[in-house]
């Protein structure tokens, strides 16, 4: 009987897939970033973002929702965040912000996605591009837009 040396575990399962919706909000949130920093004109960031390694693997109409519908609606997204902030809008990150605005967009205008799947999608974001502690800001501001923006919603889902 031969000896094998003890060896390494390997993973052999390969991380989930991301879904072509989840890939869609991470391509609109790099638009909403360039967005902030630049003030380009969301059809040449939506080209751009179109040019970029993956692009096809996202539902490429849905990132032109986001990104175009959260930046036609920032000062109505942002008005509706103000009371929930701690902090002026403009002091939050530009990450956090993008996905404030990409999350309150869908929140306001894509009614067809639950608002738990709105929020649960910007948590992850947030995890992956933000800070430290960014996820928990951006739920709990999330959480207390939902309540607003999908009260029904909101209560049914909460037994109300």
């Amino acid at each position: 009987m031969t000896h094998q040396p003890k060896t390494a575990i390997r993973r052999h399962s390969k991380p989930p897939a991301r879904s072509s919706r989840r890939r869609s909000r991470e391509f609109a949130l790099q638009g909403l970033y360039q967005w902030q920093l630049t003030r380009k004109d969301p059809t040449v960031i939506g080209a751009e973002l179109a040019e970029m390694e993956g692009y096809g693997k996202s539902d490429v109409e849905y990132v032109r929702t986001l990104l175009h519908g959260a930046i036609a609606n920032a000062e109505a997204l942002e008005a509706e965040f103000a009371p929930i902030l701690d902090r002026p809008f403009g002091e939050l990150s530009p990450i956090e912000r993008g996905i404030l605005l990409l999350a309150g967009h869908e929140l306001m205008k894509e009614l067809e996605v639950p608002y738990r799947v709105v929020i649960n999608e910007a948590v992850e974001l947030a995890k992956v591009y933000g800070g430290t502690d960014g996820h928990k800001f951006v739920n709990g501001v999330l959480d207390k837009a939902a309540a607003r923006l999908r009260e029904i919603e909101v209560r049914a889902a909460r037994g109300a």
